[in-house]
């Protein structure tokens, strides 16, 4: 399946880098191995900075509906240590009358991250677990997994304050609603400039018996788990989204793009970014 329509042979860029000798690019690709190497090292030492984030002990009863029954928060771990909870975005509201999008179907951009997970096996390695959790019921839940042909965990939260808790379901009922830790936009009349659900990582970690909130991230922050964005990022053209800085007369696009890995080959709809700043 086609993600995008090859270009045709003889289409000529408008604008692209310099062609140079092959030793005049190694000259130029050195100099970037130097700034990735900066990076890296950067990213470890981030990576350390986290590791050694306060907890948060757990002292609520979050309970979750599973296709094996009724589980707690503890049970998710499935006797592991850690457990990292994906926050997919699925309204659990029902469509208006005579509509079925987006109410019977899951994120795209979150669908997007589903497909990039790798084969838990390697994390259950390392002494952890991994589910996805939806305030949708499992009856909208299951059918869309299914679909997309996705065996990971997915639990649903319908019903629940965990939601809430986490800030990834924006109720404009709420005294002070925050997202990515900061409060949510509002317009000089009061209306926030979005709501419902959104998407977020957490993580736990289980000790002596307690449950202890370790980390979350949002937006921008999940970045790091798209693999289809790193490798596009490696190409010469790149993601082709319009933020990016690119040199001029690059292909790109200001529409969000990505679609459910079974729609590229049907007219898009119009959707909005999932992510916020």
């Amino acid at each position: 399946m086609n993600v995008m329509k090859p270009h045709p042979q003889d289409e000529i860029l408008a604008a692209k880098p310099p062609v140079v000798s092959r030793q005049d690019w190694l000259k130029a690709r050195t100099a970037l191995l130097a700034k990735e190497k900066a990076f890296t090292r950067q990213r470890d030492a981030l990576n350390a900075e986290r590791r050694r984030l306060p907890m948060v002990e757990i002292d609520k009863d979050y309970m979750f509906e599973t296709p094996e029954g009724r589980r707690s928060l503890r049970d998710l771990f499935e006797g592991r240590r850690q457990l990292v909870i994906y926050h997919f975005m699925f309204s659990p509201d029902d469509p208006p009358p005579g509509q079925t999008h987006p109410w019977s179907e899951g994120c795209p951009g979150c669908s997007h991250l589903a497909d990039n997970l790798p084969h838990l096996s390697h994390l259950h390695a390392r002494d952890t677990s991994f589910t996805m959790v939806s305030r949708a019921p499992l009856s909208k839940i299951m059918p869309f997994k299914r679909r997309m042909g996705w065996t990971m965990p997915w639990a649903s939260s319908f019903g629940s304050d965990f939601n809430a808790d986490f800030h990834v379901s924006i109720d404009p009922a709420m005294a002070s609603p925050e997202y990515n830790f900061r409060p949510v936009p509002q317009s000089p009349g009061g209306e926030l400039s979005f709501s419902g659900e959104q998407p977020g990582l957490s993580c736990f970690l289980q000790d002596d018996g307690r449950v202890y909130h370790t980390y979350s991230t949002y937006s921008r922050g999940l970045d790091m788990l798209l693999n289809t964005y790193h490798l596009l990022d490696m190409t010469a053209l790149g993601r082709q989204e319009g933020w990016e800085d690119s040199p001029a007369g690059w292909p790109q696009t200001r529409d969000f793009w990505l679609r459910h890995h079974d729609k590229y080959d049907v007219a898009p709809q119009p959707a909005a970014s999932c992510c916020h700043d």
